[in-house]
């Protein structure tokens, strides 16, 4: 099994930033990509950003273009979205999600999921 586990989410003006942390455990075999979606009250989970396993290669949602960045620590399982310049319209649970592989897919073609962690931008 493999669990992943969210932190790092919270209430922010807008304008601020929020740096969200996704610790990986579990049977890991091989690469895997990481990615992050989120889920608005009343509307359907979208992709945000993702990256490979060893080149670092990433996408991004065009919404987190030029705001958000995602990054990766693999000798210690965790991965990062770094979020900065958040707008009301962020708000929304948060979850970290893995990929068997090394593409970061932008679609919800993920295996294992987090809890999802709440962050909200005030206006």
């Amino acid at each position: 099994q493999v669990q992943l586990v969210e932190s790092g989410g919270g209430l922010v003006q807008a304008g601020g930033s929020l740096r969200l942390s996704c610790a990986v455990s579990g049977r890991l075999f091989g690469g895997y990509a990481m990615g992050w979606f989120r889920q608005a009250p009343g509307k359907e989970r979208e992709f945000v950003a993702a990256i490979g396993w060893i080149g670092g290669r990433t996408n991004y949602a065009d919404a987190a273009k030029g705001r958000f960045t995602i990054s990766r620590d693999n000798a210690k399982n965790t991965v990062h979205l770094q979020m900065n310049s958040l707008k009301p319209e962020d708000t929304a649970v948060y979850y970290c999600a893995v990929r068997w592989g090394d593409y970061p897919s932008t679609s919800n073609d993920y295996v294992y999921w987090g809890q999802g962690t709440q962050v909200t931008v005030s206006s």
